[in-house]
């Protein structure tokens, strides 16, 4: 309920703020100024509107930077969890091991030699069709010239 009401004010300070804003005169005057008229387009008179805008800006920017520090805090969950607290993990696609069991070796010549070059024939029982493999077979005799 209080952060309802708080919401609530905030957004009154917004629109208040962007009235405020957008009822102050530029740097530049306005047009009859720049053709030497001498009378204001200002509600308040020639500068103490300026005055009351200004400090009417000052307090709605403070109201609102202080309003945004409070509703972020105010809406903040206490309980600190994480955002995938709800999630499980990956499931497990590799059989265990039993327990004492030794791991298996890398095969020579494969990925975890360290060699970096891929082997010249494809291991048994896999077949070149379909694979989508783009090894060259290896020649076929000959003396390579």
């Amino acid at each position: 309920m209080l952060v309802l009401a708080g919401t609530l004010v905030y957004i009154l300070i917004c629109f208040l703020l962007l009235f405020v804003v957008l009822m102050q005169q530029g740097k530049g005057g306005d047009i009859a100024a720049a053709f030497g008229g001498s009378s204001s387009q200002t509600a308040f008179g020639a500068r103490s509107g300026a005055n009351f805008l200004t400090r009417a800006t000052a307090w709605l920017g403070a109201a609102f930077m202080i309003g945004a520090f409070l509703l972020t805090a105010a809406g903040r969950s206490t309980t600190g969890g994480s955002v995938v607290s709800g999630v499980e993990g990956p499931a497990q696609t590799t059989p265990a091991l039993p327990t004492g069991a030794p791991l298996p070796a890398p095969p020579a010549g494969g990925a975890g030699s360290g060699s970096g070059t891929p082997p010249a024939t494809p291991p048994a029982g896999t077949g070149s069709s379909g694979s989508g493999s783009t090894q060259t077979p290896p020649a076929q005799g000959g003396t390579g010239s």
